[in-house]
Order: structure tokens, then C-alpha cells, then sequence
């Protein structure tokens, strides 16, 4: 009994663990084991679908059209680092020349050229530590955390295996940020308007 309480213990979390969730959960593993964030609350969901809008339309939605093209844009997908690390970012970006094509493709083990977390208060150390390592430590070449409570929105690339900050901005702030400089975001469309 013993031998089959410390093999459990040791058990590795996977693909499986994820696919046994109830319709609607969303989890990662991390490191072989299964962590279950918090809900998101509607300040999370109206970034993800600004973001979805002003950076997926002219890459993605619009097949270039008013924009750059380019690029599949997802939001909540899975993604297979490795075998023990299966992550969900809020958004992720591929260019279409490493990943022609993400239909029907669960999950997707292609490393994502760009993953941005949206900055949950109840999550934080998750996105800001523990995501922030794992993408750099699988050379996803951007990451972007925005956080709705603080209104910004902070960018980083991958620069020798070390992340280098581009830039921290806010309401009131329309610029390019790489790796989609090639439009000007304003980033106080991505929050709820103060009144």
C-alpha cells in the first residue's frame, strides 16, 4: 500500500490530466504538475478581446487586409513545451511560415513566436515568475503582461537567452511594439474606459 501511495505521489502530470477537465476548466501543467488558475475576471476578458482585435485584425482576422498579415493569433490554446510543461496562454502568435496551418492541432507543439499573459491580481506570480521563465526557457522570442488593474502594458524580447525589456506603457501611450511594429497600438483601448 505504501508503494502505490509515494508512486502516486510521484505521478507525473500530462496531456491527459488536462483532457479529463471539465468542459469549460482550463489548466496547465507546470513542471509535471497540474495548476488550475483562478476564473478571469471581465477586465481580463475585455484585453484579450482588445488584443485579439488591434493586434490580430491587421495580422491575423483581416488576412492582412489594412494591415501586415501574417501570423495565426489564438487566445486560450494549449501549448506542449514538453511532455511535463503545457501552458495556456491567454494569447499566443505564430508566424505562418513556422505554423501553416492550427487547425485541428490540440495541443499545439510548436513554440509560439509571441505569448502575452494578461495580469490576473490573484495570479500574478504565475505570469510575472513562473510563465516568464518557461517561455525563456523554451525561446518563445516575445512576451508581453498586461495588467488591467495597473493599465499597462510591459514588453519584452528574448535576447541571448535573457529576457531585455523593450518597454512599459499606459493609457494614453499609441506606439509600435515589437513583434508587431509595424502598427501603432493605443494601449488605453485595451482597458475599460476610467468613467
Amino acid at each position: 500500500m505504501l508503494d502505490d501511495m509515494s508512486s502516486a505521489a510521484k505521478r507525473v502530470a500530462g496531456w491527459e490530466d488536462l483532457l479529463a477537465m471539465l468542459e469549460g476548466e482550463r489548466g496547465e501543467v507546470v513542471d509535471g504538475v497540474l495548476v488550475v488558475p483562478p476564473r478571469p475576471e471581465n477586465e481580463h476578458q475585455h484585453v484579450q478581446g482588445a488584443l485579439t482585435q488591434l493586434v490580430g485584425g491587421p495580422f491575423q482576422l483581416e488576412h492582412g487586409r489594412g494591415g501586415p498579415g501574417g501570423w495565426w493569433i489564438l487566445a486560450e490554446v494549449n501549448v506542449r513545451l514538453s511532455s511535463s510543461r503545457i501552458v495556456h496562454p491567454d494569447l499566443a502568435g505564430w508566424r505562418r511560415e513556422r505554423f501553416p496551418n492550427p487547425r485541428g492541432v490540440r495541443p499545439i507543439d510548436v513554440v509560439p513566436d509571441w505569448c502575452c499573459e494578461i495580469v490576473s491580481p490573484h495570479n500574478a506570480s504565475h505570469d510575472r515568475v513562473t510563465k516568464r521563465r518557461l517561455y525563456a526557457e523554451h525561446g518563445v522570442p516575445y512576451y508581453w503582461l498586461v495588467d488591467p488593474e495597473e493599465r499597462t502594458l510591459e514588453a519584452l524580447v528574448l535576447d541571448d537567452g535573457r529576457w531585455r525589456e523593450l518597454g512599459a506603457w499606459t493609457d494614453g501611450d499609441c506606439v509600435p511594439i515589437a513583434p508587431f511594429e509595424a502598427v501603432t497600438l493605443d494601449v488605453g483601448r485595451l482597458f475599460f474606459p476610467l468613467t
